[in-house]
């Protein structure tokens, strides 16, 4: 460890209200409540910055709803792009289109939004609500956590070598692979999808436009085709055998292959290949360990749900130990309806993803042929189309 990383990386504090772990949109949308309401946090990621690429590329209606009361949804709109329907076609053939515009929202739209560009926001409005120029402290790798009497401690390798804090709480929003749920010792039960993904972010001349979301199904796969802000359009489709770093040709093989000749790409930006997990953990909480975000629930990104409802899970923790911290609420009780609120939410996102997942990935042709039959009858029923935007939105009851 360098004398220098020692002198120009601020200590951490020994004692906190919480301690946060991952920060990620959850983490940081959780620290902008917790600064919001006065509870002193901590909040540490392994990484030495943050991503500048990213997966999420949506932000919902519910979310943006969510984030009114620390500031972050006007440059959130600011910054993004309106998207108002949702397409559905196999090849050039539109099977259902989804409108948002009608839903009962100040935010009737798809708001297209990279994952890092919200990150800079949320971070901007944790830097302004703590008064921390620097709110993140990096990198931080927790390598032990434990509980005690009225709180929990979190050993940390970092800068100035390791370090103990002491919180009332630690809260786990580190990810899939989330290091305090499993020092926690919470199951985290699922699988993962057989299918791997392509993602790509892309400069190209897309003929439905940039004023809807394309879904198109083919017998091959899916593909997904995005609209983002500053003429990009992000491409996610199932491809069996992904490269780990598609480029501008292995996309353009599989817009020719399955859009139709719809797709003319430009200027490859950014690429990966993913796999899909569905996983949820056994509880939301050990003692004053709390989960949130994809350390408690991993799902399909079909729908673009993933970073929204982390964020949301973020709001409701944010609001319970404000309740806990500040204004005496009993912490079991409280906690408990944390996770009775956020657990079922997040059990029917991965219901939902589950359900879009099959449908789109079916492979047999009596399964495709039944698929399309059904969307082409349903696109025509306006309770089926405003049920299925609410849902995407993050609206239903």
């Amino acid at each position: 460890m360098s004398g220098t990383a020692e002198a120009t990386t601020p200590a951490l504090p020994g004692r906190t209200d919480v301690v946060i772990v991952g920060a990620g949109p959850t983490g940081l949308a959780l620290a902008a409540h917790l600064a919001s309401a006065g509870v002193a946090f901590l909040l540490l990621d392994r990484l030495p910055q943050g991503a500048g690429t990213s997966r999420a590329g949506v932000v919902h209606a519910r979310t943006l709803e969510t984030l009114e009361p620390v500031g972050a949804t006007a440059p959130l709109v600011e910054r993004g792009l309106r998207v108002a329907r949702f397409g559905v076609s196999r090849g050039r053939h539109r099977l259902a289109t989804v409108a948002f515009d009608g839903l009962p929202t100040p935010y009737p739209y798809a708001l297209m939004l990279p994952q890092h560009e919200t990150e800079a926001v949320l971070q901007g409005r944790v830097r302004a609500l703590s008064g921390d120029p620097a709110p993140v402290r990096r990198p931080y790798t927790v390598t032990g956590l434990g509980q005690e009497p009225g709180g929990a401690t979190v050993t940390v390798d970092g800068p100035r070598g390791t370090q103990t804090v002491r919180a009332a709480y630690a809260v786990g929003a580190d990810g899939m692979r989330s290091t305090v749920r499993e020092a926690a010792g919470i199951g985290y039960r699922g699988g993962r999808y057989a299918q791997s993904f392509v993602l790509a972010d892309v400069r190209m001349d897309w003929r439905p436009g940039r004023g809807e979301v394309s879904m198109l199904f083919d017998p091959d796969g899916p593909v997904l085709v995005a609209p983002l802000p500053g003429d990009v359009f992000r491409l996610v489709a199932a491809v069996p055998e992904a490269p780990g770093e598609p480029d501008a040709a292995f996309v353009q093989r599989v817009l020719d292959e399955r859009a139709g000749g719809q797709g003319r790409v430009g200027e490859m930006l950014w690429g990966s290949r993913f796999h899909v997990h569905h996983r949820i953990a056994d509880r939301y909480r050990a003692g004053r360990i709390v989960l949130a975000g994809d350390a408690a629930h991993v799902h399909s990104p079909a729908g673009g749900q993933g970073m929204n409802i982390g964020i949301q899970d973020a709001a409701a923790l944010g609001r319970a130990l404000a309740d806990v911290l500040l204004r005496g609420a009993d912490p079991g009780a409280r906690l408990d309806a944390y996770e009775r609120e956020r657990r079922p939410a997040a059990e029917r996102v991965i219901a939902f993803t589950d359900r879009l997942t099959r449908a789109v990935t079916a492979r047999s042709l009596p399964a495709r042929t039944g698929r399309d039959a059904a969307l082409r009858l349903l696109g025509r029923v306006p309770a089926w189309r405003t049920r299925l935007a609410a849902e995407l939105a993050g609206l239903r009851p």
